[in-house]
């Protein structure tokens, strides 16, 4: 019989595995507790489960790495580690990708492309992969063709693409080379207003 305790922010509890192999995790806000008889494959797929949440201490931080093979060739891995915060819930990550690229100041440009997320199997953990990057376009404004031009980052075309925000797994981003991975945290407002009826 062994015990583990983790550090939580879900709740979750399941009663008997199997007729031999007792399993109850209690997931509460401030620990986590597993106490299990299973052999090692089902203690693993324990963890494993913890790990799909989000939910163990910073202290295997180092171990989430395991997951995500190095890159192809041609392609290059992008880690973004986040910071613990207090309220996780109020912020998201939103990923750029895109390249820096001299162009007229006037217009707005972007690349085709998409970012794809992948979950990788047996660890349940996301990975976000961009293949390439599309044909740059934009709009069509007149501009002086005597203005100098400027460097600027021009990103993915499309909505914007944001991630919840977890300190415990890092963000991995898997791009080709010479492609640019940026990206940016927005946070809510403490402002919470009433809509009027209408």
């Amino acid at each position: 019989m062994t015990r583990t305790v983790l550090t939580p922010h879900h709740y979750l509890e399941f009663g008997k595995a199997t007729t031999n192999a007792e399993l109850n995790i209690r997931i509460a806000r401030g620990k986590i507790t597993v106490r299990t008889s299973l052999n090692h494959r089902l203690h693993t797929l324990v963890f494993a489960l913890a790990w799909s949440l989000g939910v163990l201490a910073p202290a295997h931080a180092a171990d989430n790495m395991k997951a995500f093979p190095p890159a192809e060739q041609g392609m290059v891995r992008h880690v973004l580690p986040l910071p613990s915060k207090e309220d996780e819930s109020a912020f998201q990550v939103e990923l750029l990708i895109g390249k820096t690229v001299e162009t007229d100041a006037g217009n707005r440009y972007f690349f085709g492309g998409k970012i794809a997320k992948e979950t990788i199997a047996g660890w349940g953990f996301p990975r976000y992969n961009v293949s390439n990057l599309g044909p740059m376009a934009g709009t069509r404004m007149a501009v002086d063709p005597d203005a100098p031009k400027v460097k600027r980052f021009i990103p993915l075309g499309g909505e914007p693409y944001l991630i919840r925000y977890n300190s415990r797994l890092p963000i991995v981003v898997y791009a080709p080379e010479g492609v640019e991975v940026r990206y940016r945290v927005w946070s809510a407002g403490a402002d919470v207003k009433e809509i009027e009826k209408g």
